[in-house]
């Protein structure tokens, strides 16, 4: 059956459209147009939908590519019934099998297990009947941060110390009756140095942002008044974070790999970001071409 798309291209509907008011809305719409126009000048024919259009067959494009479908942890039940469904008609980049695990923090046990360094961890399992109280004191851990395993834009994260445990203990008892939680030491370089993201396609490192958290908060995210800048790797880095992504199972077409220095001044992973990373191609547009080059030969 012949195909009407090489590759459609998922946003959410927030972000269909330019603006001129909204940096942010402004900054999404135009990466996302550097990857379309990218994608046709390597001679892909492309569309750029939002992921819940109803009225889009999914069977008319060879690929669809997530970039910007920032919705999808607030509506996982839908997305996930969506993914399995779409699955079945087109390709997906990256996979549903790697989206599926990459969803879950637990994926980082799996990296662990094959020699990457992660940030130290704790998972809670749902249902779990223990206090942050009993957490702080068996694990011996004075400052952490206490997040969801399904998340995103910093989705319930809190920075959690003794004075501060009861506060929070009612919504971490709320949190655990519904999902995986996960503790973590407060990693004090993060504040101080920052956290790299290094951007990864088809295995191959193009360029790095370093991310710092605005004074006296410790989210990195510019939804937080976080900041961004060029930053060049070391060659540890750099091998870091191509090992990381080739320990995956299978190897994504694009990743983002985020990495600090831990409280023992080692690199360490926070975390691979498989589904829908911000990949800063405003930065460097030449990874854009690196992307479609890869979903060309992806395609044959």
């Amino acid at each position: 059956m012949k195909k009407d798309f090489d590759v459609v291209i998922l946003t959410d509907n927030r972000y269909l459209n330019d603006s001129k008011t909204d940096k942010y809305k402004h900054n999404v719409y135009y990466e996302d147009r550097l990857v379309y126009h990218a994608l046709e000048q390597v001679g892909l024919k492309t569309l750029r939908l939002a992921w819940d259009d109803m009225f889009f067959d999914w069977s008319s494009t060879k690929t669809v590519l997530f970039r910007s479908t920032w919705d999808y942890f607030d509506r996982f039940p839908e997305f996930s019934e969506w993914l399995e469904q779409v699955s079945k008609q087109t390709t997906l980049l990256n996979s549903e099998a790697i989206i599926r695990w990459n969803i879950d923090k637990h994926y980082l046990l799996d990296l662990q297990e094959k020699g990457i360094h992660i940030a130290e961890s704790h998972f809670i399992e749902k249902n779990a009947k223990v206090t942050l109280a009993q957490l702080h004191d068996i694990l011996n851990w004075n400052e952490t941060v206490l997040k969801p395993c399904v998340s995103g834009a910093a989705r319930h994260t809190y920075k959690l110390n003794a004075s501060n445990l009861e506060k929070h203990e009612t919504i971490f008892q709320e949190l655990i009756t519904n999902e995986s939680m996960m503790l973590q030491p407060f990693q004090f370089n993060i504040v101080s140095k920052g956290e790299i993201s290094m951007m990864v396609f088809n295995g191959t490192f193009t360029h790095a942002i370093l991310k710092k958290a605005k004074a006296g908060d410790f989210r990195v995210q510019d939804d937080f008044g976080g900041s961004i800048q060029d930053y060049r790797p070391s060659k540890d880095e750099i091998a870091f974070a191509e090992a990381s992504v080739k320990a995956c199972s299978e190897l994504p077409i694009y990743a983002r790999v985020d990495i600090f220095e831990d409280n023992n001044g080692e690199i360490a992973l926070s975390e691979l970001e498989l589904i829908e990373p911000e990949l800063w191609f405003r930065h460097h547009k030449a990874a854009a071409l690196m992307l479609a080059k890869g979903v060309k030969e992806k395609l044959g």
